[in-house]
């Protein structure tokens, strides 16, 4: 894929807009054959913050600076540990419109409606979803409702799981700092799913969730008037994420969900990624499998260069 000025210039325009709005995490959208967005950053920590409280400040999801920090003790860092950021992302290979969640990212990205005279926008934000037997559902759905200080109402499901516990929930949470829902909560088609903030802003980038897709309070809040109702939402399983940068292909890889805790590679979910991007390459080239199996055995949650060679054994 030949580098040409256009792109290079986009490229330009990109990292500037990110120094400048990286609080918002929005970007210029590439165009439709590039999928990356963000640059990575590092910053310098000491014993006196977490790895927690760096993922909120700047925001990104816990489980995101783990992977890309896996050599730091994410309570307790050493004085002038140098911490690498993950914010750069590959965009999810679906189409380009409305909120789009990726489960094992943990991450959501919305795809508004072009202002007029201005480039289209992406806006990407980490999320919390389901855990062990309370997956978040895949497929696609919308946005029915929403509401400022929402009330909660738990399911007896979940009554009877924190009952157990010791914990009794009342069957109706009123709007205020003890509801889970936090402040904006979006509705969606599924019933009995939501898109919501929350009062427990450590656990964003974790699989603690039943099912519903939890927010910084910042971050849901800064969306909330931009999402209107009806807004199509895709929730996909996208482990292994392929997509260019000018020239280079690249691979973003981040653990599969399995109910066995296993963070070995999906071999099935890679080889299909592997197969559907090979199908895009110029004829004779394939993806490099030994190079991306080694990307998906340690896998960063950041984009990474993966080979590309010569296919001399016919077609992938």
């Amino acid at each position: 894929m030949p580098v040409n000025l256009r792109l290079f210039a986009l490229a330009i325009i990109c990292a500037i807009l990110y120094v400048s709005v990286a609080v918002a995490d929005k970007f210029v959208l590439p165009p439709d054959d590039q999928y990356m967005i963000g640059v990575v950053r590092e910053i310098t920590v000491g014993r006196d913050t977490t790895l927690s409280d760096e993922a909120r400040r700047y925001n990104v999801g816990f489980n995101e600076i783990r992977l890309a920090n896996p050599w730091i003790d994410p309570w307790l860092p050493e004085n002038g540990s140098k911490v690498i950021l993950p914010t750069q992302h590959l965009i999810p290979d679906v189409p380009r419109k409305g909120i789009v969640l990726n489960v094992p990212e943990m991450r959501l990205y919305y795809f508004p409606k072009p202002e007029r005279n201005s480039p289209p926008v992406v806006i990407t934000n980490p999320v919390s979803i389901g855990r062990g037997d309370w997956e978040t559902p895949l497929g696609q759905t919308k946005v029915i409702a929403k509401t400022t200080d929402p009330v909660w109402r738990p399911p007896e499901s979940i009554r009877n799981e924190h009952a157990a516990e010791g914990d009794i929930l009342p069957k109706v949470v009123p709007a205020g700092p003890e509801n889970p829902l936090g402040k904006h909560a979006l509705r969606l088609g599924l019933p009995g799913y939501l898109i919501h903030g929350t009062n427990k802003p450590y656990g964003i980038g974790m699989q603690v969730t039943h099912g519903c897709v939890r927010m910084y309070p910042e971050d849901i809040e800064a969306i909330y008037d931009l999402v209107p109702v009806g807004t199509p939402v895709n929730i996909v399983q996208q482990p292994y994420k392929f997509g260019w940068y000018l020239d280079m292909l690249y691979l973003e890889a981040h653990p599969p969900f399995r109910g066995d805790n296993s963070t070995a590679p999906d071999i099935k979910s890679l080889y299909d990624a592997v197969r559907k991007i090979n199908e895009k390459l110029a004829p004779g080239q394939k993806v490099d499998w030994d190079d991306a199996l080694r990307i998906a055995r340690n896998p960063a949650g950041m984009p990474v260069p993966v080979k590309v060679i010569q296919n001399e054994n016919g077609p992938a």
